[in-house]
């Protein structure tokens, strides 16, 4: 490597680097070929099915705003959730363009580090060294969590920006007008910020490459860029701002959280170790190692004295020995923000913080295998032939790493046997139990899932998701009381759990208890302004209550942040045909069939709504379809028989009266309106009996009485002998 303050020329003629870029892409390429109908898996469904704000892309404001609620992992990250809603625009839910974009941005990455790297290991075959870092990087199976899971995205369009925030600079100290090199690499610092807390350490790293490789000394570096360098603090400014506006990643990161930053560094000694063995040894790989905390320092004595010990010789070395130096700042600089004190609650361990610090890893070890194959060929072979050496060498590893990221890419394929594989391998986790129960529960296997919330419980006393979820079994399973005290309890131990809320409300409201229902609604919004489920349910709650225009108000907006949801529109119609503005109601539920078609409630009631505008014609279809896709619908059939009597088709109205009546036998009204459909058809025996079955249910029914009293009177048949 080259001393600090010369940058080598690259070696390798042009052809042979696009044969390396090629290399690269096509290595990425047959190590992720099987990705790409990978379904959405753990936190991708809060930044992409649960997250209105990237539905319409031309509400540009609403998208780089990014407040999607807790756990989404694109809250205040605009550029993340920008990306989700350009795939959106362009295929909807389709997962295949997301792990399209992932894997796009995975290559690039690994360019980018090659192109990097070429500078960086210098002269002599630097490119050969670089290539076979960038090549092993891109096909390392400790990548695939961040490859394959669209919300991971975040760890690697960070990482794009991070490596081209260096790439621009370096080009920037190799140009005769570097200030355009500078500007861009402000740029996509400034981007970098927007995408990732982890950026933070972007300037700081840009300045300590700066003194390693070109200045010589950070006084130097500053004093002849000291203006870039100002520049480059000055993305902190967005940083900061974007991470104020999240509340603290939606309260999960930062202190006062339960999480003591002691218990969560003595975690992060068990981490990093972990990290550097996976990077040498990738197995076994967990998607999800849970919120478990380390809290005696003998648990990790030995972990925390390795580390003590890489951080001394990473010191030592950034003064006596400063490109090897560099490498141990790059592992431990980027990994700072995550992995020191600072609390991630939500997920204190996560094998996709290692993407970036990872080519640290592998730098080191490719120049270790430099050293160590120049010093057994002895002083003949010269640096060119042991590089070529290395070169097959770590190509050869390159196969084998991409043979097991294949193999972890199939454990994606299915997300309860993720899961399932999670539960096996960090038993003691309990969101690994909590997360497998809630797949089996929108299987429908809600015995299993039970079980898995029980063991969550057990597990982590204080789980406020498992006690709500738990509940929600409980209310499904008709068990009102139980469900209840689950919902309060998750509200009680974590009150900034919109969920609880949600349910709770849906709990009041079944009990009729519209005004508490009304207060969980809002206390869920004010929670998440964009909870589309609970904006419906609290105008439903408001109409019941008769508060129509907050009802109406409610649901218009649940319809503006997400014109795919059929349940508002629908529930937007039911609301104004009550208020009686069926012009209104007619649209709506008509809105509501274009986004689910076969909504057989909407028929229905767009047919009756369009009765009582006097089109019976165009009713007529739209209730018989209800009834088709709803044959048990009591009242589609009612609406329908009502329909075909009006219009005089009074033997279809009959059959349909008496196939509502095999559903409804006690109905005494449907029985009345079979009566004066036999009476019109010409059959006033038959008639007679359904009026008489009538008044038995209902002595009191004047309207059978009075129909009675207008039939004709059945012949006597007493003289008729055998």
């Amino acid at each position: 490597m080259p001393p600090p303050g010369e940058i080598s020329a690259p070696t390798w003629s042009p052809r042979v680097r696009l044969l390396a870029v090629a290399g690269i892409v096509l290595a990425a390429l047959a190590a992720y070929h099987n990705c790409f109908r990978v379904p959405f898996v753990f936190d991708d469904a809060g930044a992409v099915i649960q997250n209105p704000t990237i539905r319409d892309l031309r509400r540009i404001g609403t998208v780089l705003a990014a407040q999607t609620g807790n756990g989404s992992g694109v809250r205040s990250r605009p550029l993340v959730n920008l990306s989700l809603a350009v795939n959106y625009a362009l295929g909807g839910t389709d997962v295949r363009g997301y792990h399209a974009f992932n894997l796009a941005v995975h290559v690039l990455c690994a360019l980018l580090l090659f192109a990097l790297l070429r500078r960086v290991f210098g002269q002599c075959g630097g490119e050969a060294s670089a290539f076979a870092v960038a090549l092993l990087w891109a096909v390392h199976p400790l990548q695939t969590e961040t490859v394959i899971c669209p919300v991971q995205r975040t760890e690697s369009l960070m990482a794009l920006f991070y490596l081209l925030t260096l790439y621009c600079f370096v080009r920037g100290t190799e140009s005769r007008r570097p200030v355009r090199w500078q500007a861009a690499a402000v740029a996509a610092c400034l981007a970098g910020m927007a995408t990732k807390e982890v950026m933070a350490s972007a300037p700081l790293l840009v300045w300590l490459y700066d003194r390693t490789f070109v200045a010589g000394s950070f006084a130097e570096a500053w004093r002849r860029r000291r203006r870039f360098y100002a520049a480059l603090a000055g993305t902190w400014i967005l940083l900061a701002v974007l991470v104020a506006g999240s509340g603290g990643r939606g309260g999960t990161v930062g202190f006062g959280l339960g999480v003591s930053p002691w218990d969560y560094g003595l975690t992060q000694c068990r981490a990093l170790v972990m990290y550097l063995k996976l990077a040498f040894w990738p197995n076994p790989l967990v998607v999800d190692y849970g919120m478990g905390l380390e809290t005696r320092l003998a648990a990790v004595l030995p972990q925390a004295l390795l580390l003590l010990a890489l951080l001394a010789v990473a010191a030592w070395a950034l003064v006596r020995r400063p490109v090897a130096g560099f490498a141990g700042a790059w592992f431990f600089v980027i990994l700072a923000p995550s992995s020191s004190v600072l609390p991630l609650a939500s997920q204190t361990i996560a094998e996709h913080r290692m993407y970036l610090p990872l080519a640290a890893v592998l730098a080191v070890a490719v120049a270790g295998l430099q050293h160590l194959l120049r010093a057994t060929t002895g002083p003949r072979t010269t640096d060119r032939a042991t590089l070529r050496v290395c070169g097959l060498v770590v190509c050869g590893l390159a196969v084998p790493l991409g043979w097991l990221t294949l193999r972890r890419n199939e454990d994606y394929r299915s997300e309860l046997g993720l899961w399932r594989d999670t539960v096996a391998k960090v038993p003691d986790s309990a969101r690994a139990h909590y997360n497998l129960g809630v797949l089996l529960e929108r299987r429908g296997a809600a015995a299993e899932a039970l079980d898995q919330f029980e063991t969550a419980l057990h597990l982590k006393p204080d789980y406020a998701q498992a006690y709500n979820n738990r509940g929600d079994l409980r209310f499904l399973a008709g068990r009102i009381e139980d469900a209840a005290a689950d919902f309060a309890l998750a509200e009680r131990i974590d009150p900034t759990l919109a969920e609880a809320h949600y349910n709770l409300g849906r709990v009041r409201f079944q009990e009729g208890r519209d005004p508490d229902a009304i207060a969980e609604y809002e206390a869920a919004l004010r929670l998440e302004p964009d909870y589309v489920d609970a904006l419906v349910n609290l105008g439903v709650a408001l109409a019941r209550e008769g508060q129509m225009d907050e009802a109406l108000a409610r649901l218009h907006a649940a319809v503006q942040l997400d014109r795919a949801s059929g349940d508002a529109q629908y529930n937007l119609a039911c609301v104004f045909d009550r208020a009686g503005n069926l012009p209104e109601a007619v649209a709506a539920y008509r809105a509501a069939l274009r986004l689910q078609p076969d909504l057989a409630a909407a028929r229905n009631n767009l047919g009756y709504a369009l009765v009582r505008l006097g089109r019976p014609d165009e009713a007529l279809g739209e209730i018989e379809e209800a009834v088709r896709l709803a044959p048990n619908d009591l009242n589609a059939r009612v609406n329908l028989a009502n329909l075909l009597a009006s219009t005089g088709r009074w033997a279809e109205a009959i059959t349909t009266y008496e196939a509502a009546l095999r559903l409804s036998p006690a109905d005494a009204e449907i029985r009345y309106a079979l009566a004066v459909a036999l009476a019109r058809e010409g059959r006033p025996a038959e008639a007679r009996r359904e009026l008489a079955e009538a008044l038995r249910l209902r002595p009191d029914f004047a309207p059978a009485q009075a129909l009675r009293e207008r039939l004709p009177p059945t012949p006597d048949s007493a003289g008729k002998g055998p």
